[in-house]
């Protein structure tokens, strides 16, 4: 059977955010009459989505950049194409002209809109097309279609951004200053999505916790939440990303009183150590952040805290570790996704002259993560016995006779089911814990 003519593949790397961006220019293809398709030899077009977080990220990018090459030299119509982050550097776009001229269109977070435009002018001119909108642009575009990845559950974003300038972080200069979107239009799209039979929605935003500090309306994250809890259709809410400067004893309240809010936040602390988080600019100490967990915990008893924690940051001193292993021991984080500190250009820690070595920021890092998987294998051990809410996802990766869902904290768990139960809520009693899931018995 012979392919469709206009058909593409977006390889997305990166966070949540990148996944909506996503979501966004897959709608917008389709629109223009595009079909997905899952092999890059069957594409004719062939968009990255890229990551500029992690030098890791950036490494894998530039090497399928170069694997592209091979695609192009076979079908020398199939257009290439760079977007994301990783664009919104000067220095990514000068690299890209010298060495991957065989890239068709290279364009920045601001420009998803322009697509169609952009795609039209990269196929009629046979040369690279860049168009890269360097300063805050200040004008969210509304409406724009979409391709959900998943129809029971689905990311919002409610802003755009960030604020914050932490000496590792290159996101305020990839995605600019915070812009929030109107409560309305964010309330539409969650009624739209309840409609259509969705579920569970996770809010999205750099800082969630700052929203609606740049609007002329009189509200906060904690007043959206309030007004979303009361959408019809909507079982679950989840948040990410939180930051600890702006979580306030009214979001912390808002969480445990609404019902539909989950008992799950993912709250960054970065370093356990006063002196490093100074130096991040984060603008809290541990003893902050250890009491923002004291106060989540008492309002919100069997909430789940998930963490990021950097290891080698500048500076950081053996007592500066012990006092990030104090912190995780003090916390007990359900899960803790760990980071080697690595220079992103552009950012006043990759000038900062204190380096860490590399091997003693492999040793911390192992160190860390052999102590936190105990604990969270520890934490899922308590949840043996109980019987839990469980919002069934489809069946188990690694065997069908087996079904997976989430519970309200965000913990995986795996049961004997059938295709009848994606979808629901159902309760399930935990009966085996694993560090990455558990394991369960429908009741």
């Amino acid at each position: 059977m012979d392919l469709p003519l206009r058909t593409y593949l977006i390889e997305t790397y990166g966070c949540q955010m990148n996944e909506r961006d996503t979501e966004t220019m897959a709608g917008i293809l389709e629109s223009l009459g595009y079909v997905p398709v899952e092999k890059e030899e069957d594409a004719s077009i062939i968009l990255l989505n890229t990551c500029s977080v992690r030098e890791s990220a950036e490494n894998k990018i530039w090497a399928k950049m170069g694997e592209l090459k091979k695609i192009k030299q076979k079908n020398p119509d199939v257009i290439l194409g760079i977007c994301g982050c990783m664009p919104q550097q000067e220095v990514t776009i000068q690299k890209i002209k010298q060495s991957y001229p065989h890239m068709d269109l290279v364009f920045g977070t601001h420009n998803l809109h322009q697509l169609p435009e952009l795609l039209a002018k990269a196929q009629a001119a046979r040369k690279m097309v860049v168009e890269v909108l360097h300063n805050n642009p200040g004008v969210i575009i509304e409406n724009l279609p979409s391709r959900r990845a998943d129809n029971l559950k689905a990311f919002v974003t409610i802003m755009y951004g960030c604020n914050n300038f932490c000496t590792y972080c290159i996101v305020p200069y990839t995605r600019g200053r915070e812009r929030s979107r109107m409560p309305e239009d964010i309330i539409r799209e969650v009624e739209d999505l309840a409609a259509k039979g969705y579920k569970e929605i996770t809010l999205l935003g750099q800082n969630v916790n700052s929203y609606g500090k740049d609007l002329e309306v009189e509200i906060d994250f904690a007043g959206l939440l309030q007004q979303l809890n009361r959408v019809n259709g909507i079982e679950r809410i989840r948040f990410t990303t939180s930051h600890p400067k702006d979580l306030s004893d009214r979001l912390i309240e808002a969480i445990a009183s609404l019902e539909k809010v989950c008992e799950h936040i993912h709250l960054p602390v970065q370093s356990g150590s006063t002196a490093i988080l100074k130096k991040m600019n984060r603008r809290y100490s541990k003893e902050d952040y250890l009491h923002l967990v004291e106060k989540l915990k008492n309002a919100v008893p069997d909430i789940a805290i998930t963490t990021d924690i950097i290891v080698g940051f500048p500076g950081e001193t053996e007592a500066d570790f012990a006092e990030t292993m104090d912190l995780v021991e003090k916390v007990r984080f359900s899960a803790a996704y760990t980071f080697i500190y690595n220079k992103r250009s552009g950012t006043p820690a990759a000038e900062y002259n204190d380096q860490v070595p590399e091997d003693v920021k492999s040793q911390r890092i192992q160190h860390l993560i052999d102590r936190q998987n105990q604990i969270t294998l520890e934490e899922n051990l308590k949840d043996i016995g109980k019987t839990l809410e469980v919002l069934v996802e489809g069946p188990s990766k690694t065997n069908p006779e087996f079904f997976s869902g989430r519970t309200r904290t965000n913990k995986i768990v795996v049961f004997r089911g059938n295709s009848d139960l994606i979808g629901r809520l159902i309760p399930v009693r935990i009966a085996n814990a694993k560090t990455w899931h558990l394991e369960g018995e429908i009741i």
